[in-house]
């Protein structure tokens, strides 16, 4: 479908999603979009007065939202463990949306356990996360959603040297989204050849910017630039709204297959409705696949059981 919104979502009423990052940015109108639909989302935040605030504005818009949320670092695999405990308690999982994640760290900094903060948090905080909810996800034959970016075609994997001493802040970015992506799309390969009911999809935004980006009340958004800016970028870019839409497809879209990457349909996948589109050849690559994941079980002490 070539001009695929949330208004193409199927009654999502009695599905459970797991939303991290939910409070903010894309994460917000994901779970806007998709309690909108019926679901019941679970909005997994390391800040619980954000996530309050977050749930408040969601619930302005869709007063029947059915909503709550879940103490999330994912800068702490214990915080991650108590989540996955807590989660797995609630019974089966329709589906995970791991979509929170640090952008531009300041320096190089380190998560509790001792990784750079950006890998340790976009991809190994949600590696031990997506390790630990597999059974959840498989009881109600699931998926999982992984947050991409366009990033990933610049850079390459060293599962050597997955956190290089020598820190270059983009670059370090780049990286832990290629590792998101390569695990996804590796994930799912093992998934079919197994025979599991779980599909493994991963989607990005494109170039989805605050400036463009829908008021919410309570939701920290600088969307007050110059009226010119706004029209300069509107051409190759879009708000956090309509970048959340490919992650939504991914998460809600029964026509979305396992393997996909879903992203905006338009020039160098910037902007535009949500479609398959695709990646770099390179994060498919299942040799470093498997060499990552064994690096990311030794670092996070989490085994990837399927």
């Amino acid at each position: 479908m070539d001009n695929w919104s949330p208004a193409h979502l199927p009654d999502l009423s009695g599905r459970t999603v797991v939303v991290t990052g939910g409070n903010a940015g894309l994460g917000y109108f994901a779970c806007e979009q998709l309690a909108a639909a019926g679901a019941s989302v679970v909005m997994a935040s390391r800040n619980g007065q954000k996530a309050a605030a977050a749930i408040a504005a969601i619930r302005s818009r869709v007063p029947d939202a059915d909503i709550q949320s879940q103490e999330l670092d994912l800068a702490r695999l214990d915080s991650v463990r108590r989540a996955v405990e807590v989660l797995s308690s609630r019974g089966p999982l329709d589906a995970l949306l791991a979509n929170a994640g640090v952008v531009g760290a300041t320096g190089r900094q380190h998560t509790a356990d001792g990784f750079e903060l950006q890998f340790g948090t976009n991809h190994l905080g949600h590696f031990a996360l997506t390790a630990g909810l597999l059974p959840a996800l498989t009881a109600a034959r699931g998926r999982v959603v992984h947050l991409g970016s366009i990033s990933h075609r610049w850079v390459r994997l060293n599962t050597d040297d997955l956190m290089p001493a020598k820190y270059n802040n983009p670059r370090s970015y780049a990286t832990s989204k290629l590792a998101v992506m390569t695990f996804g799309f590796e994930l799912a390969a093992r998934l079919h050849l197994l025979g599991s009911p779980v599909q493994s999809i991963v989607a990005h935004p494109g170039l989805a910017l605050d400036l463009l980006t829908p008021h919410r009340p309570g939701i920290g958004v600088d969307n007050t630039p110059p009226a010119v800016r706004r029209r300069m970028l509107a051409p190759i870019s879009h708000g956090k709204d309509t970048g959340a839409w490919p992650l939504v497809r991914a998460v809600g879209d029964p026509g979305v297959d396992n393997g996909t990457y879903c992203g905006p349909s338009g020039w160098f996948q910037l902007r535009g409705h949500p479609t398959s589109v695709p990646a770099h050849p390179h994060a498919r690559e299942r040799n470093t696949a498997s060499r990552l994941i064994d690096a990311s079980e030794q670092l996070t002490g989490v085994r990837l059981e399927l």
